[in-house]
């Protein structure tokens, strides 16, 4: 047996070749004792070779014991396979976390944690060389390392002119101070060229390393765990040095020889320097951190004495009174206690505690909230606040959020609107200090058009053949032919070598990481210091620091996040309610909402649906009136319905079919019944996916949760042959026939990655009846409220203001003394309300110059140059308002106003007008200026303001059409 420290995985963006969960697997085949990813300043994906790492010791377990009882269970797996190991694995190695040190004097170091606070003060070296750059930089010097070095194992990289030891050239001196700083821990590294001169050069590492009194450390340095892997090293390089594979020279893969190796040919790569090999499993046997050992302290969240519990409690409880005026009913009550007491066992009240202070904080600056996701399961989290979605809804359990089995923290998300959620990732930065706060990152991959343009450009492919191929990725899922035939289709040959090589070199990067983003919203707190426990880096975002792991990471290590998200949607509904209170002195909130409208869900069947929430899609709208909504929980069937999981798993027909007493509904069993009763015997919901597999084939709940997380990723690590052969056995077991639980498996497959969880289904139907409430009884106060919220939904301001009109609404046209920034509702002079656009719907137009026009408007602007003059607009956006044609009320054409714009400079009228301004206007001989056509205006008015109040474009050609056409009003009378 033996160990690799040096091993540099795809988390060294753009060199290494090999994902860190491949190393995992390779190194347990291989026979190693342990192995270190050592990326470049960077632990972003030592996590991955973890969780692998403990998959494959699951593996080894679980076969082991069924072999032990049963016998083989189902085919062997293929070659290859991460796990087809486990039945003759005797033992899996270590993972020892590390990072390679790049420092700014050009030294490298290799420098792996011995314990928790050793990896705490390495956490910190590389967020101090983080956060002293851009995202994506670190800058460390020498001094920092021996600052906090201490407690790491320090590798030292020789440098490439090797200096003479005693010799006049000043020596090694990075490699002298480390050395006297950490005399126990410095060694420095053999690692192998592979060009004909190891021996010399290792003779050459060994005798310096002796004249500073240092071991030497054997370690290969692999940057591939399989020798396939070197031409898309190549590519790697290429991408990465902005050049073609054809010009890369030295800087290219000579050989595959730079990949992981065996024990025994590292071995015959050492034969002479057996102590280095030694020195290697003396230092991993020194190692004894783990990050497993990666638990930290949420903030206690505790006040006056009081613990986070009862804390909690008291919040609880006086939740019941402003949920349940007239009482809550029993059950109610015992799921509380329930809840409660499981929260309280798991030691999770400071987490509620922290998402209900982050909510506080939003609802007392008016910042409109909802708690979605997993988080409806709960009570504790209705009665908090937290979601207006009550758990009593549907069937939902609150083991599915938070569960002693699973042992897993909860996951709440809360949407923010989408406007003012920077207020609250500042307030959690004020609050928690960034050194205690920071966004989790997101991974981004190498996907479709990205893998195609960049891999192709390496291998020196034209741009219009990579536009062409990049056009036509859609159709590259369905394996080698289909990719064929796609290549036929747009004109290329897939017979010819290069073109055959980069589609290969393009299947080998899917999925290869690219580089790292900040997540949308998930914020880790801790009570201590989270750059002890994770590397902090500045985001590309002001004002924002992120750590170097995404969800899953952090979910692998059990550390809690919190999620502030932004919805788009919150923002129209809070301007919406705001609209509803100032102009008809209503205060309305999602909790208060009269519900179960007969009117909201008359309007829903007929589609009339543009604007509203998740179901304003073309295939929601053709859905709608199939589906028939009729109450909430038919709303959550809608939500969930309309999504690649059901549609691919042939869900969505016989839903339909049973609902509208077409097609008999049954059940296999009394227990599915059980599960699919409220869903018409079709399995809708990821829950329900998962209560089949544990009711129909016999899985325990944490086999489903596995199920569940496996298929979510099943292209990526390919176990899923597995689950498929136990749960086909389960069914049969239990009286299944072989026909339903392919369907059932098919169902289920569909669901990991695009199935929708009845909670989270849930909480968007809220949304889903609060846009169409305000739609169905104030069109104009929702089409006003989406006006101010755009950029948002399917439909552009057009279609929006087209819609509003068509139920009756007056919509009037943005003007110099009407009209502010958002769009407001006035009165229409018959009792009614009339919607007036707002400057923000012209383009190019700044927020700022128009906030100044509308505070010096006073009593009304008598003229264009009185805008100017009063209001101190830019002339430049003065000619923008008048090609708006805002200064219709004023007497003014566009084109007139946009002859006077153009008399206006930044300082004075032009010498022309020179002493002709006065309070009343340009005085000057009117000029001859023709008179737009209608049509001109219309195209104006879309090239200004996107939308045109004067007429539809196809009014205009309706004259010219074939007289066979019927225009929409004739159809009703014909059908």
């Amino acid at each position: 047996m033996s160990v690799e420290l040096c091993i540099t995985s795809n988390f060294t963006f753009l060199t290494g070749a090999a994902h860190p969960e491949e190393y995992a697997a390779k190194a347990a085949e291989l026979g190693f004792e342990a192995f270190a990813i050592a990326d470049e300043n960077s632990v972003a994906g030592i996590v991955r070779a973890h969780v692998e790492l403990r998959e494959i010791a699951r593996h080894v377990r679980d076969r082991a014991t069924a072999l032990a009882e049963y016998g083989p269970i189902g085919p062997p797996l293929p070659a290859g396979h991460p796990h087809r190991l486990a039945p003759i694995l005797t033992c899996v190695p270590r993972l020892l976390p590390a990072v390679t040190l790049a420092l700014r004097c050009g030294s490298r170091v290799l420098a792996l944690p011995r314990d928790r606070a050793a990896w705490g003060r390495l956490s910190r070296l590389l967020s101090r060389g983080r956060l002293r750059v851009d995202k994506g930089s670190c800058d460390l010097g020498l001094e920092d390392l021996l600052e906090l070095g201490a407690g790491l194992e320090l590798l030292l990289h020789p440098p490439r002119d090797l200096p003479v030891p005693g010799g006049a050239g000043g020596g090694w001196p990075q490699a002298e101070r480390l050395a006297r700083r950490f005399p126990q821990a410095c060694a420095v590294l053999l690692t192998p060229q592979y060009d004909g001169q190891d021996r010399p050069r290792f003779a050459a590492i060994a005798a310096l390393a002796a004249h500073l009194g240092l071991p030497t450390v054997a370690a290969c340095a692999p940057v591939l765990h399989d020798a396939r892997r070197r031409k898309l090293a190549d590519v790697l390089t290429a991408i990465r040095t902005g050049c073609k594979v054809a010009d890369l020279g030295r800087a290219a893969q000579v050989h595959a020889e730079q990949r992981l190796r065996s024990p025994a040919e590292m071995a015959r790569i050492f034969a002479g320097h057996e102590d280095a090999l030694a020195h290697a499993r003396t230092i991993a046997g020194r190692i004894g951190f783990s990050l497993d050992q990666l638990r930290y302290d949420y903030p206690s969240e505790t006040r006056d004495g009081e613990t986070a519990l009862e804390r909690l409690t008291q919040l609880v409880q006086a939740g019941l009174s402003w949920r349940y005026p007239g009482g809550a009913p029993d059950k109610v009550h015992a799921q509380m206690a329930h809840e409660l007491r499981l929260i309280g066992k798991l030691n999770f009240a400071p987490y509620f505690l922290t998402v209900h202070d982050i909510v506080d904080f939003a609802r007392s600056r008016g910042i409109l909230c909802q708690g979605r996701g997993s988080a409806a399961n709960s009570v504790v989290c209705y009665l908090l606040g937290v979601t207006s979605v009550s758990p009593e809804i549907g069937t939902m359990v609150f083991e599915r959020f938070v569960s002693e089995a699973r042992n897993e923290p909860p996951d709440i998300d809360v949407d923010f609107e989408h406007e003012r959620r920077e207020e609250v990732i500042q307030h959690i930065y004020q609050r928690y200090g960034r050194h205690r706060a920071g966004l989790t990152a997101t991974v981004i991959h190498y996907r479709g058009k990205r893998a195609v343009r960049e891999v192709g450009r390496a291998m020196g492919l034209s741009e219009d053949t990579l536009g062409a191929m990049s056009s036509q990725i859609w159709g590259w899922g369905g394996g080698a032919g289909s990719a064929i035939s796609r290549m036929r289709e747009i004109g290329l040959d897939p017979d010819d070598p290069r073109l055959m090589q980069t589609m290969a070199l393009v299947q080998d990067i899917q999925g290869f990481p690219r580089h790292l983003s900040q997540h949308v919203g998930g914020f880790v707190i801790t009570q201590d210091r989270l750059d002890e426990l994770v590397p902090i880096e500045n985001a590309t975002m002001e004002d924002r620091t992120v750590i170097c792991w995404d969800k899953d990471d952090i979910d692998a290590l059990g550390i809690l996040k919190v999620d502030v998200l932004g919805l788009g949607m919150l923002s129209c509904i809070r301007k919406g309610f705001d609209l509803v209170a100032l102009h008809h002195r209503r205060d309305l909130t999602l909790a208060s909402l009269p519900p179960e409208d007969p009117a909201v869900y008359d309007m829903l069947c007929r589609a009339d649906a543009i604007g509203v929430f998740q179901v304003e899609s073309r295939a929601q709208m053709n859905f709608l009136p199939r589906m028939k909504p009729r109450c909430f929980y038919d709303l959550v069937i809608e939500v969930a319905i309309i999504r690649p999981g059901p549609i691919q798993g042939d869900m969505v027909h016989p839903y339909i079919r049973r609902r509208n007493g077409e097609e008999e509904v049954r059940f296999p069993s009394d227990d599915l019944g059980q599960v699919l009763g409220k869903t018409l015997g079709v399995p809708l919901f990821q829950e329900q996916a998962m209560q089949i597999a544990i009711v129909g084939a016999g899985f325990s709940p944490e086999e489903a949760d596995r199920l569940r997380r496996s298929l979510a990723t099943f292209k990526k690590h390919g176990n899923v042959s597995e689950f498929r052969t136990r749960f086909l056995k389960g069914m049969a077991k239990n009286g299944y026939d072989r026909d339903f639980a392919e369907r059932c498996f098919g169902q289920i497959e569909g669901f990991g990655s695009y199935g929708f969880p009845e909670s989270h289904a849930a909480s968007f139907a809220l949304l889903v009846y609060a846009s169409a409430w305000l739609k169905c009884h104030h069109p104009g106060i929702f089409a006003c409220a989406l006006l101010n919220s755009q950029p948002m939904g399917f439909y552009a301001p057009a279609q929006i203001v087209r819609d509003v009109r068509a139920h009756g609404v007056e919509v009037r046209p943005v003007d110099v003394n009407a009209s502010f920034w958002d769009s407001v509702m006035e009165p229409d002079g018959r009792g009614g309300l009339a919607l007036r656009l707002g400057f923000r719907q012209i383009k190019a137009l700044k927020e700022e110059d128009i906030t100044w026009l509308t505070a010096a408007r006073g009593n009304g602007y008598r003229s264009l140059a009185d805008v100017w003059r009063r209001a101190g607009v830019p002339p430049r956006q003065i000619a923008r308002l008048a090609e708006a044609d805002v200064f219709a009320s004023l007497g003014l054409s566009r084109r007139e106003a946009l002859w006077e714009a153009r008399a206006i400079t930044a300082e004075k009228p032009l010498p022309l007008f020179e002493g002709d301004l006065d309070g009343e206007g340009i005085l000057e001989r009117a000029a001859d200026l023709p008179q737009m056509t209608l049509g001109e205006e219309m195209v104006e008015d879309y090239v200004a303001l996107r939308l045109s109040l004067r007429a539809h474009p196809m009014g205009l050609l309706r004259e010219t059409l074939t007289p066979g056409w019927r225009v929409a009003a004739m159809l009703g009378s014909h059908q």
